[in-house]
């Protein structure tokens, strides 16, 4: 069968799948039909402009891969009215698709973060980073099966039974593991009014009874069903249960920007300039925290591609020394010099459109018999003078 928008849109979610993305984000399939089928190239962009429309549509594209959501805030309406509207509105009359992955690219293993660490790091070899990374926010995973946990009581000669029902409402599912549980032994206790009628010991007695605590994970849409099993199958009158929300647990190297431990200390100076080198740009610029030691050799380096002024009292906090982006607004930047720690800047996009080629070499790698290009009419939308 041909590839279909759905396609192309399942093979970026498996490269950057969309609860990477920030929560204020615009990401996903925006324009188009999921089930059309593919009858021109894709092509990826970093700012989806009217020129880069122009390109689309003279080359007849199916596709448009645009890092930067092309639809953020609401549109009250679609005309040739203004620049942004007619983008949209082109597309529509072209059945051009329009997917973006933005933040979602950003935090990946692999992704534009870490493709700017490489260059910064020194290394000439794509893929590699000399030095050690983490996220400076790591994502956050919680798979659903692990929302909460459920724990309750029981003697040792009933947990296999509580165990096993439990499990059939849901409970004690961990990746392709089922029936997980963990089980430990102690002593419990109660005291029974005149109306009750306890399984163990008698009514108005306080009792000590060896018991095992029995827990299991479960998402939170079974736990209803799973405490009405355990109470079904349980065999007190009153089964003591606990229902606790679990965590997520934060992804180490995945998440919104980089904290880079250089294997070797560099100067501000040469990471400014290995910046350039691998933006392919005619400059960078950079703010010295301590200008009279120019050659102070550092190690920890804040990395956020586009505009990483969020993150960078993050970076401050990590004991980043030098943090590197895109765009910082004056006062920001001097917020960090006067916390000590230097800022190298270059350039919004330009820390993210060196990214595209590779992005179109994994899309090639997944889907051989569709064209991929990277837009010749996309750039910086600031020209030197």
């Amino acid at each position: 069968m041909p590839p279909t928008v759905r396609d192309i849109a399942s093979l970026m979610q498996s490269i950057a799948p969309l609860s990477y993305a920030e929560p204020w984000d615009k990401v996903g399939l925006l324009v188009g039909d999921a089930a059309r089928t593919l009858t021109g190239p894709v092509l990826l962009t970093i700012d989806l402009t009217e020129a880069v429309m122009a390109e689309a549509v003279a080359m007849k594209a199916s596709v448009i891969i645009a890092y930067h959501p092309p639809i953020f805030e609401p549109l009250a309406r679609i005309t040739d009215a203004t620049p942004r509207q007619r983008i949209i509105l082109r597309a529509a009359e072209h059945h051009i698709a329009i997917y973006s992955p933005h933040t979602a690219l950003d935090a990946i293993p692999g992704g534009v973060c870490d493709w700017l660490c490489e260059g910064i790091s020194g290394s000439t070899t794509p893929g590699k980073i000399n030095g050690d990374i983490r996220a400076l926010t790591p994502h956050p995973q919680q798979p659903v099966s692990q929302q909460c946990k459920v724990v309750t009581f029981v003697q040792a000669r009933e947990v296999e039974q509580v165990r096993a029902a439990l499990a059939t409402a849901g409970a004690g599912i961990i990746g392709n593991y089922q029936v997980c549980s963990f089980s430990s032994e102690g002593e419990g206790t109660f005291l029974g009014s005149d109306a009750t009628n306890p399984a163990v010991g008698s009514a108005g007695q306080l009792e000590h009874v060896r018991e095992c605590r029995l827990e299991m994970v479960c998402s939170k849409a079974s736990v209803a069903l799973a405490i009405e099993t355990l109470r079904r199958f349980h065999p007190y009158e009153e089964p003591a249960i606990d229902v606790y929300d679990l965590k997520p647990q934060p992804i180490r190297n995945a998440g919104a920007g980089r904290r880079l431990v250089l294997d070797k200390p560099a100067t501000v100076l040469e990471l400014a300039q290995r910046l350039k080198t691998h933006i392919k740009r005619d400059r960078t610029r950079y703010s010295l925290a301590w200008p009279t030691e120019p050659n102070r050799l550092i190690t920890r380096v804040g990395v956020v591609p586009g505009s990483g002024s969020e993150l960078s009292r993050t970076a401050r906090e990590e004991g980043c020394e030098v943090f590197v982006t895109g765009e910082m607004k004056h006062h920001e930047i001097m917020g960090a010099i006067h916390a000590g720690m230097s800022i190298v800047l270059g350039g919004h996009t330009n820390t993210e459109r060196g990214y595209l080629p590779r992005l179109a070499d994994r899309l090639r790698e997944k889907m051989p018999t569709t064209t991929f290009a990277v837009s010749t009419a996309d750039k910086d939308p600031l020209e030197a003078a």
